[in-house]
């Protein structure tokens, strides 16, 4: 990844966090996006104090908003000249409620965060890369979108759609040298995840926690750096012909039939 131009939004935190750590002691140049500004600003200090010299651009936007998503991909090419890899992970899960009580207005967010900027970040890459004939994608699903999960439809839905987004890029834009693939994760440690078990169990979050890590036929959660090493992967030039998947990463647990 040594000077590899590469833009992560949700990059303040989470999975995001944990892909540019990895991708800065790799040598990267890096364009960090996030709605939080104060994450954002402690990230790129976080990464500076641990590799000395690296290439940050930070840049506060909201990808629901397409002036703000063709922004940031702006901002990179006036800095980099180009853009080599581009982490489409900035998202939400929304709340948790079944499918008709669901507040409409969250819904509608859901989708503009989760659906629409990961298209937005494509529309205005993609093109980029076009001219380089060369480009890397990796679009943030999730195990809910390829299987259901309850009370959590928008965020279902919009991870479905993702994947699907996934593999009409990966067809439509091969031929230029780009591939594209998502990645399905599962219930990692990070703070959005954390969020979800306090609502399930808000007087003891960590017991809910452990409830469901013996579901997995790991018996226990994933950590960010086992997604960051199979996205640094989809980010480089050793992936040569791996395009248009959704790869789960999990630790089995979508191979489960039913609710065992």
């Amino acid at each position: 990844m040594k000077n590899k131009v590469i833009i992560i939004t949700g990059a303040g935190m989470g999975l995001g966090l944990a892909t540019a750590e990895l991708l800065a002691e790799q040598g990267a140049k890096l364009s960090l996006v996030d709605y939080n500004a104060e994450a954002l600003s402690q990230a790129k200090e976080t990464l500076e104090n641990a590799n000395p010299g690296v290439e940050i651009l930070t840049i506060t936007a909201d990808v629901s908003d397409e002036k703000a998503v063709k922004g940031y991909v702006d901002q990179t090419l006036e800095k980099f000249g180009r853009i080599d890899g581009f982490y489409n992970n900035a998202g939400i899960e929304g709340r948790q409620a079944p499918m008709t009580d669901y507040d409409v207005n969250i819904f509608k967010k859901v989708i503009d965060i989760n659906l629409m900027g990961v298209y937005y970040g494509m529309r205005y890459v993609i093109p980029a890369m076009q001219k380089q004939n060369y480009g890397r994608i990796v679009n943030v699903a999730s195990v809910g979108g390829i299987r259901g999960v309850l009370n959590q439809t928008p965020y279902v839905a919009s991870k479905h759609a993702v994947s699907g987004m996934t593999k009409n890029a990966a067809l439509e834009y091969g031929r230029d040298g780009i591939l594209t693939n998502a990645i399905a994760p599962g219930a990692i440690l990070t703070p959005m995840v954390a969020e979800a078990f306090k609502q399930v169990n808000p007087s003891d979050p960590k017991a809910a926690e452990t409830e469901y890590a013996q579901r997995n036929p790991t018996k226990r959660l994933g950590q960010p750096k086992e997604v960051a090493t199979v996205v640094a992967f989809l980010l480089s030039e050793e992936n040569g012909y791996v395009n248009g998947q959704t790869i789960a990463i999990d630790g089995g647990e979508s191979n489960i039939y039913g609710n065992s």
